[in-house]
């Protein structure tokens, strides 16, 4: 593809300030900015050229991309699953066809692993009553794509909705595998309040989760005031009981 930029031509590169550096190129000895100039600048343009050597690859990615979507659909295993099944049909007996048909083996299961290239064809999610778009190298949308047992990118939410008897019902959205803690985005919001309210009624004054540890000083100081409240009650008490007493010397 054309490559837009020009600095990463097929050519040799052009170092920028080249003239300053072959008029210093013969001095014995160089001043700290000048060298510091020099390294500045030869690193802004060779980060300009990863920019568009980048940027480059990006788009020869995109179009890639495309047209592997568009030869190969939805599944790139789709015509080794047909070529194999038509071999093993020559192979086979009629009975032995009609198990293969009921069980469907001999397909490399990428679709959920039930060797069904329905779901292909319409382009809907393999799901019975769903009519949503299948999701692209499976035969399930993303609601339900943990219907597939061969997918290793989503996992089930894990936020406990209602108690029953039998135990917890969970969530069990969709959500991407390494998503930590496993809580879908509704319920990790939810997750973060209740956090919050905890903290709030521990003591802990905090107003965002994404502030959970606080500095140094902070933590001396909540306990030094702990530390102080605990003295004054004690001196109350004390106080109180000396009163007591010395009220009781005088009331004989």
């Amino acid at each position: 593809m054309p490559d837009p930029s020009p600095s990463s031509s097929a050519g040799p590169i052009r170092i920028d300030g080249a003239e300053q550096d072959a008029a210093l190129s013969k001095s014995e000895f160089l001043t700290r900015s000048e060298v510091i100039n020099r390294r500045s600048r030869r690193a802004k343009q060779l980060a300009g050229i990863y920019r568009d050597h980048y940027w480059a690859l990006m788009e020869e990615l995109k179009l890639k991309y495309r047209e592997y979507y568009w030869e190969y659909g939805k599944s790139p295993f789709v015509e080794d699953e047909e070529n194999e099944r038509i071999n093993s049909s020559r192979a086979d007996c009629a009975a032995g066809l009609a198990a293969d048909n009921g069980n469907g083996n001999g397909n490399l299961g990428v679709n959920g692993g039930n060797g069904n290239s329905i779901g292909n064809a319409t382009g809907r999610c393999g799901m019975n009553g769903c009519k949503a778009k299948a999701m692209a190298l499976t035969m399930f949308c993303h609601m339900h794509i943990l219907s597939d047992s061969k997918q290793k990118l989503y996992k089930a939410c894990v936020f406990a909705i209602k108690s029953s008897t039998t135990g917890p019902i969970l969530c069990g959205k969709p959500i991407l595998r390494s998503t930590v803690p496993s809580y879908c985005s509704v319920h990790f919001q939810k997750a973060e309040k209740y956090m919050v309210r905890l903290l709030k009624k521990s003591g802990l004054n905090i107003a965002s989760t994404s502030k959970l540890a606080p500095k140094l000083h902070v933590l001396v100081a909540d306990w030094i005031r702990r530390i102080q409240q605990k003295r004054r009650a004690a001196e109350a008490r004390a106080c109180l009981e000396n009163a007591e007493i010395i009220e009781e010397d005088n009331n004989p």
